[in-house]
């Protein structure tokens, strides 16, 4: 027991960075507290005492803010970080060395009774603040899913899901905010440098309206300039409306998309 608390103790001092020391992890620290309690409660949960389990995990929200049913299944080195507010339902299932943040729920979507009803969390899985993962599925390894995130599909492993309803992000591997989150070991609110995959489509739409209207301005300016030619037989051949100039405000349509 007490090894398994030095490991979360040591855990939580390398994930925050405004963690200093371990008598400060061990005393002020909610979601360390939440865990302790936790696996009281499913130690009785898993030997027959079911109704003890229960009251434990109820004085334990009582005192931590957090609710885990004491029949979910936590790994090793999980943090908790501020802890307020985090749910996490009876078959959930949560992988060594996940980072869960305020407000997350680990909920399910299914009312039948013995079913997966709640997510399975991969190793190293961050789950950013307000985030709400519903569902019998599983969130793959070093996947991270993003503040205010709704999931109710799979995460493949290592990939990034954000918004509502998430949408998926692949892992991009030469990101330099990731150099400095590997060395902390995780990555802070689960955010992601890429931006909301439909923003990049509505950014590229964008674009192309925008060099396709240049194009146009261009060939209405050269056939302006033909016709001008002295012995040019298209006299007058542009119409008034002709667009001889760019009117497309790309750079305002991509600030209402957001950067």
């Amino acid at each position: 027991m007490f090894s398994r608390i030095r490991s979360d103790i040591h855990c939580i001092l390398e994930r925050d960075p405004a963690a200093r020391t371990a008598w400060e992890v061990l005393t002020c620290y909610p979601g360390l507290h939440a865990l302790i309690l936790y696996r009281r409660a499913h130690w009785c949960w898993n030997h027959g005492f079911k109704w003890l389990g229960r009251f434990i995990s109820h004085l334990a929200r009582w005192m931590t803010g957090s609710e885990i049913h004491p029949g979910a299944k936590i790994g090793r080195c999980v943090f908790f970080d501020h802890a307020m507010g985090v749910v996490v339902g009876e078959t959930a299932e949560i992988g060594d060395g996940c980072t869960i943040y305020q407000g997350v729920t680990l909920g399910g979507t299914s009312l039948y009774k013995g079913a997966k009803r709640h997510p399975t969390l991969g190793r190293g899985v961050v789950v950013g603040a307000g985030a709400q993962v519903l569902g019998g599925f599983t969130v793959g390894d070093g996947a991270r899913i993003g503040s205010n995130a709704v999931v109710v599909k799979p995460v493949p492993a290592g990939a990034t899901a954000v918004g509502n309803p998430a949408r998926i992000i692949q892992a991009d591997a030469d990101v330099k905010r990731e150099q400095v989150a590997s060395q902390m070991g995780f990555s802070a609110y689960g955010i992601t440098q890429n931006d909301d995959p439909l923003s990049q489509a509505l950014r590229g739409l964008i674009d192309n309206a925008a060099g396709q209207e240049h194009q146009i301005a261009l060939l209405w300016q050269a056939i302006e300039k033909l016709s001008c030619l002295p012995n040019s037989s298209t006299h007058d051949c542009v119409p008034k409306d002709a667009a001889l100039l760019e009117t497309f405000e790309a750079d305002k349509l991509n600030q209402l998309v957001g950067k």
